[in-house]
C-alpha cells in the first residue's frame, strides 16, 4: 500500500504542472459601434470560454455606444454566463457601452477612462420618448444590483433628475472618470494593461486566447447593413417577378431563393427575424403563386399574399419591439419604399429593353417555334380574322393560346379569365396582339 501510494502522489506532483497550465483566460473585444452583428461574436466567445472551462473572459471595451437592443442581447448573454466577466475599459464605455461594463463581474478601467452618458438616443442624437428611458433605467439598475454596484448612480447615467449627493445635480448626466468611479464603487481597479488585469485577478500563468471576429459573423454583420438588405430584397422581388412571367424554372428563382435565404437567415440570426417573420414571407409567397397558376383571376388571395410578403420583410427589418418607436417605424418604412421604387424601374428595365437582347434569352426559357409546327406568332392574315371564331387551346390568364381558323395563335383577352376549350371570338387586331372574348 505504501508503495501504491508513493506511486499516486509522484504521479500527482508530475501531473500538477500540467494541470495548473490549462487554466485559461478568453479576450473579447467591444469596440467601435455597437450594432446586432456584435451579439452573436460575444455570445460565441462566452460558449466557448464555458466549453473549454476558462478561468475568465476580459472584454476590452473602448466604445461610444450604439443600438441599445444589441446591447441587452449581450448584457444577457454576459449575466447568464458561468465564467468569470471582466470588463476592461481602455479609454471610454458610455451609453450602451456602459450597460455592457456593468453586466460584468469586474471593472477595471485605465487612468484617464470614462463611464456613463447612457441616455436613449435616435438616429438624429436626440432624446427618444420617456418610456424608452424608463426602460433603460430599469436596465442600468437591475445590472448594476444584480453585480453590487450603486443603482442610483446606474439610473443617473441616463436620466440627468436623478441627484447623487456631492456627484451631480438634477440638471446633469452622470458620466464617471475612472477616479470617480473608484470613489463610488463602480469600479473595482485601476491599471493600464491586461497583463496588469490578470496579475490583480491571479491569472498570470493563464493561457490568453484571444478571440476576434471570425468570417460568418462578418459575413452576418455584411448582410444586415441596411445598403445590402435592400440588395437582399431586390434580387428576390426581382427573381420571382421574372421566374413568373417565364417557362420552367432559371437562374431568376434560384437567385430569388438565394437573396431571400440570406436575407432571412442573417436577421434570424441577429434576432431581428423569427420564424413568423420567414412563415408570413412564404405564405405570402404561395398565395401569390396559387392565384397566378391555379385560382382564376386576380383578387384576393393575390393581394393577400402581396400583403403577407411585404409584411414578412418590414417585421424582419424591425429590431426588438421593446425599442420601437416612430422614428424606426419611419426608416423601416422608407427603406422598403426605396427598395420598391427601384425594384419597379429595374423591372420596367427588364420588361422594355432586356426582351431585344440576347442576355434576356440567356436568363428566362424562350424556344423559338416556327410556323412549320403549326404555331404562328404573327401573319399578315391577323388583321383579317376579326369577326372569327374558335376556341381556347389554354387557359386565357388573360394571355394564352387559341385555335383560330385551324391555326395556333398567341391571343390575350380585355381582362377575364377563359378556360380552355371555351368558344371564342376575335374582337380586335391590333399588329401581332389578338384580341379575343368568350362567345355565348
Amino acid at each position: 500500500m505504501k508503495v501504491k501510494t508513493k506511486i499516486i502522489f509522484s504521479a500527482l506532483i508530475f501531473l500538477l504542472p500540467l494541470i495548473s497550465s490549462f487554466s485559461q483566460v478568453h479576450v473579447a473585444y467591444i469596440e467601435g459601434d455597437i450594432d446586432l452583428g456584435l451579439a452573436p461574436y460575444v455570445k460565441r466567445v462566452i460558449d466557448d470560454a464555458e466549453e473549454q472551462m476558462a478561468d475568465a473572459v476580459i472584454f476590452r471595451i473602448n466604445t461610444f455606444g450604439g443600438r441599445v437592443d444589441a446591447a441587452t442581447q449581450i448584457k444577457d448573454a454576459i449575466l447568464n454566463s458561468d465564467v468569470l466577466t471582466i470588463a476592461f475599459i481602455d479609454k471610454r464605455a458610455i451609453s450602451a457601452g456602459a450597460l455592457i461594463s456593468l453586466s460584468c463581474n469586474k471593472i477595471v478601467m485605465v487612468p484617464g477612462a470614462s463611464i456613463g452618458a447612457s441616455t436613449v438616443v435616435d438616429g438624429q442624437g436626440k432624446k427618444v420618448p420617456e418610456k424608452y428611458q424608463s426602460y433603460m433605467r430599469s436596465e442600468m439598475r437591475a445590472t448594476a444590483e444584480k453585480n453590487g454596484r450603486r443603482t442610483d448612480i446606474a439610473e443617473g447615467m441616463v436620466d440627468e433628475r436623478v441627484v447623487v449627493e456631492g456627484l451631480v445635480d438634477s440638471t446633469q448626466l452622470i458620466t464617471l472618470t475612472t477616479t470617480e468611479a473608484m470613489k463610488y464603487g463602480i469600479a473595482d481597479t485601476t491599471l493600464n494593461s491586461i497583463n496588469e488585469a490578470l496579475a490583480f485577478f491571479n491569472l498570470e500563468k493563464a493561457d490568453i486566447v484571444k478571440n476576434n471576429e471570425n468570417w460568418a459573423e462578418s459575413v452576418v454583420r455584411f448582410l444586415s447593413h441596411p445598403i445590402i438588405s435592400s440588395l437582399l430584397m431586390m434580387i428576390g422581388m426581382i427573381g420571382m417577378f421574372t421566374e413568373i412571367k417565364s417557362p420552367g424554372w432559371g437562374l431568376p428563382g434560384t437567385a430569388a431563393v438565394i437573396a431571400l435565404a440570406l436575407f432571412f437567415g442573417a436577421h434570424y440570426i441577429l434576432e431581428l427575424a423569427s420564424v413568423i417573420e420567414i412563415i408570413l414571407f412564404v405564405a405570402g409567397a404561395i398565395l401569390l403563386i396559387l392565384e397566378i397558376f391555379v385560382i382564376p383571376g386576380f383578387g384576393i388571395f393575390g393581394i393577400g399574399g402581396i400583403l403577407l410578403m411585404f409584411a414578412g420583410l418590414f417585421l424582419g427589418l424591425l429590431s426588438d419591439f421593446r425599442f420601437i418607436d416612430f422614428d424606426m417605424i419611419s426608416a423601416v418604412i422608407i427603406q422598403m419604399a426605396l427598395t420598391l421604387i427601384v425594384t419597379l424601374i429595374v423591372i420596367y428595365f427588364l420588361l422594355k429593353f432586356l426582351p431585344k437582347t440576347n442576355m434576356w434569352n440567356k436568363l428566362i426559357l424562350a424556344d423559338n417555334v416556327n410556323s412549320t409546327s403549326g404555331y404562328s406568332s404573327y401573319s399578315p392574315d391577323f388583321p383579317t380574322m376579326v369577326g372569327h371564331t374558335g376556341k381556347a387551346l389554354t387557359d386565357l390568364r388573360p394571355a394564352g393560346t387559341a385555335i383560330i381558323d385551324g391555326k395556333r395563335v398567341d391571343v390575350v383577352t380585355d381582362g377575364e379569365f377563359i378556360t380552355r376549350n371555351t368558344p371564342v371570338k376575335v374582337t380586335k387586331v391590333s399588329g401581332s396582339k389578338i384580341v379575343v372574348e368568350e362567345t355565348k
